[in-house]
């Protein structure tokens, strides 16, 4: 008896889970109709398409923002049935685009719709315009975070200098944003790192001529184990390919 109540408590749980998984808010766009001008942003991801992201990004209003820790979230995105317009507006309500959090959509005057509490995506004019029509301007959607699929491994490119490593972690699958990294030299024990800003994550203590290994925590409550994700012959400017999420 207990154990049929405990699971129908666990799926209730999940049911309520799931249901709280789904958001509405709207969709802007922002750069010229080839995407440009939406490279880079406040992540720090730098250039999105040779990073593997392309078009499919967004920036995000202070109420999803999050300090910047949702950097590398995914959301599926689509016109919402009962917004207002959307049928005049919008292609389908069927169809989903996913995209990653890459950048922030700053609050302005108010009223704003980067402004609290309003979830907003601010998105490529590309990507805006597979969902609907670029006259409208703003259209109101459904999103929900979803899981990320990302081909190859996590990587990492390696900034700063022996005393104040900054790596840059990207194409991290599963939860997409992370919350805390672990990394560890050949010859020493896990020392935890800092977010400096974004996607990019400090570590004060000297560890170069050493292989490099990482665990990365991600929002979803999972974690990754990457040993050796770096040789130890490794310089300053490199990226380099680790273990992934599946």
């Amino acid at each position: 008896m207990k154990l049929a109540l405990a699971l129908l408590c666990m799926a209730v749980c999940l049911q309520v889970a799931h249901a709280a998984a789904y958001g509405r808010g709207h969709i802007t766009y922002y750069g010229s109709s080839n995407g440009g001008g939406t490279m880079g942003g406040a992540c720090g991801y730098g250039n999105t398409y040779s990073m593997g992201y392309g078009m499919n990004t967004a920036a995000l209003s202070t109420a999803l923002w999050n300090g910047g820790a949702i950097c590398g979230a995914c959301y599926a995105l689509r016109c919402d049935p009962a917004g207002a317009n959307t049928r005049r507006w919008c292609y389908s309500f069927s169809k989903t685009v996913v995209v990653t959090a890459t950048n922030f959509c700053p609050p302005g005057s108010s009223g704003g719709w980067c402004d609290p509490p309003r979830q907003h995506f601010d998105l490529p004019m590309p990507t805006f315009n597979s969902l609907a029509r670029q006259a409208a301007g703003v259209v109101p959607i459904i999103y929900q975070k979803v899981s990320c699929y990302k081909s190859g491994g996590v990587r990492f490119q390696l900034n700063g200098n022996p005393y104040f490593m900054m790596i840059l972690i990207y194409n991290v699958g599963g939860g997409g944003d992370i919350r805390a990294v672990n990394i560890k030299g050949q010859y020493t024990g896990w020392i935890g790192m800092t977010r400096n800003w974004g996607v990019m994550w400090t570590c004060r203590t000297k560890i170069t001529g050493q292989a490099i290994s990482f665990q990365i925590y991600t929002s979803d409550g999972r974690v990754l184990t990457s040993y050796n994700a770096i040789g130890r012959n490794w310089q300053f400017g490199q990226t380099w390919e680790g273990a992934q999420f599946r």
